[in-house]
């Protein structure tokens, strides 16, 4: 004897699949969103940290009295090391259904990021037994600090690209509003643009992130409110 399930058994079920899909879209896009601004305030606020200790004429001399707050900015930065391989980790599984080359150009364009800035802040914590060492290691200091700005850059510009097809791909798939992808695309072109200037001894490199910068502002907050399009994100049964 055969069994057949109840059109509005069936019915039920399928409103209850599309019920669980919308929620783990929404929470997948609010966990990405939560994680752009949480990256945006670690690395800000350490960073600001820092350069209120490396911005002195004679820094190295300093160092010591303010260690503690040379510590914290660093532990800052390094927690967006976390905070950007989550956000990749949670992209993956979203880009993949889309486009696995660009998926995995992503996740490694992040990972190579994320070495970079933890290579750099790392070499700041180096400010510490120089400042305690003898008064002619002070010299070193310097290139602690140019060691960072160089491997903040290339991680800028790793970023950069890795975003740029991140944004093609957000484009073609209407997976969040078009204007937002065209944003992205100009914003991380720009960035880009600016760490290769910086590289090459042009001091632009602060100015030409701003529009990357509040892309990823306005990307985090519509996808804490308003999440993936569903349209271009649809469940497969």
């Amino acid at each position: 004897m055969t069994t057949t399930t109840p059109p509005a058994d069936t019915a039920r079920e399928s409103r209850n699949r599309a019920g669980s899909w919308v929620g783990s879209r929404m929470v997948s896009s609010r966990l990405i969103g939560s994680l752009f601004l949480l990256g945006f305030v670690c690395y800000g606020t350490g960073f600001a940290l820092v350069s209120s200790v490396i911005g002195a004429a004679d820094f190295p001399a300093s160092v010591a009295e303010k260690q503690t707050m040379l510590v914290i900015g660093v532990f800052l930065m390094l927690m967006n090391t976390v905070v950007d391989v989550g956000k990749a980790v949670l992209f993956f599984p979203i880009l993949d259904r889309y486009g696995r080359r660009t998926a995995l150009t992503y996740l490694a364009a992040m990972i190579i990021e994320v070495v970079l800035l933890t290579i750099g802040a790392l070499s700041l914590l180096l400010l510490i037994p120089i400042a305690g060492g003898p008064a002619g290691g002070h010299s070193l200091a310097p290139l602690a600090v140019a060691a960072n700005a160089v491997a903040y850059q290339v991680a800028e510009m790793t970023l950069a690209i890795g975003c740029l097809f991140l944004f093609a791909l957000l484009y073609r798939s209407r997976l969040i509003p078009r204007f937002l992808s065209v944003w992205g695309i100009a914003g991380y072109g720009i960035l880009l643009a600016g760490s290769v200037a910086e590289l090459c001894g042009l001091q632009v490199g602060t100015i030409l992130s701003i529009p990357g910068g509040l892309l990823e502002l306005a990307l985090a907050f519509w996808l804490l409110i308003k999440g993936f399009a569903p349209k271009a994100y649809d469940p497969v049964y």
